[in-house]
């Protein structure tokens, strides 16, 4: 896809996004799409602590990849957009009980939680890194490597890094955090070796501490493709979605939003990947 070279075309861009999907509002919604509707609000569950997808800043503001796609998909529908923070593992049960109306939290998709909730994408794929200073895990090859009691990681409650350690990594330590600013210190209080994360994380993580030292494996130890979550139980608001996502990719504004968070296209960081 071609760079939008200028403010003003972004704009343009957006108006033509919007209107486009503003048409699709004249048919009749399911029961989801139609109390997102009647309530003039999107309601996005996102975790606040996976900068750059999403953060929550000093003053309440939440910011990221992940909430600018969610307010462009409020855009998209005509609402405003309403944002809950919560913990990563509070996030799909809240969208069961109908707590909030999408979650967009770097959330990857999988049978098991796709077993309770849609989802629709990718809308990036990623794999696992691991944030550390030890030299050992920073050359690790594969997930074998690092499956030795000597490998103390650090992973997010909830999240599919630590059910990667779990089950592919038994052998090696797992302590599970709230949040990466707590990873952090434990790495440097040296009470765990590294972080395993997710790879726009990682990316994030060595910019927001360039003079820490340290250093990532970048051999992306797994797939993981990254959806948005929303009840399974409207295929109006489904179908939304995914002509929404599409919609967003043909325009070149996921290419924008990864410019902007990222410093690169995705498909910069997929050939990187491989």
């Amino acid at each position: 896809m071609t760079r939008l070279p200028r403010f003003s075309a972004r704009i343009v861009t957006l108006l033509v996004f919007i209107l486009g999907l503003a048409v699709a509002q004249t048919a009749t919604s399911g029961e989801a799409l139609s109390g997102i509707k009647d309530k003039g609000e999107l309601v996005l569950g996102t975790s606040g602590n996976m900068p750059p997808m999403s953060q929550k800043l000093d003053d309440g503001k939440v910011v990221g990849f992940d909430v600018d796609l969610a307010r462009l998909m409020a855009s998209g529908m005509g609402v405003k957009l309403n944002i809950k923070t919560m913990s990563f593992n509070e996030l799909l049960p809240a969208l069961q009980n109908g707590d909030v109306d999408v979650v967009i939290s770097n959330v990857t998709m999988n049978p098991q939680r796709n077993m309770n909730v849609a989802f629709v994408g990718p809308y990036m794929t990623s794999g696992k890194c691991v944030i550390t200073k030890e030299e050992r895990l920073a050359k690790a090859a594969e997930a074998e490597n690092l499956n030795v009691p000597e490998t103390r990681l650090a992973a997010l409650q909830g999240s599919t890094s630590a059910e990667f350690i779990k089950v592919l990594l038994p052998n090696a330590s797992l302590t599970l955090i709230e949040d990466y600013d707590g990873g952090v210190r434990m790495i440097n209080d040296g009470k765990v070796g590294g972080i395993l994360t997710d790879y726009p994380i990682c990316l994030a993580m060595l910019k927001k501490y360039p003079d820490a030292g340290f250093v990532s494996l970048f051999s992306l130890l797994s797939y993981e493709p990254i959806g948005i979550a929303i009840p399974g139980t409207d295929p109006l608001y489904i179908n939304w979605t995914e002509n929404f996502l599409k919609r967003v990719e043909g325009t070149g504004l996921m290419e924008e939003l990864a410019v902007r968070w990222f410093g690169r296209p995705l498909d910069d960081d997929e050939e990187e990947a491989e």
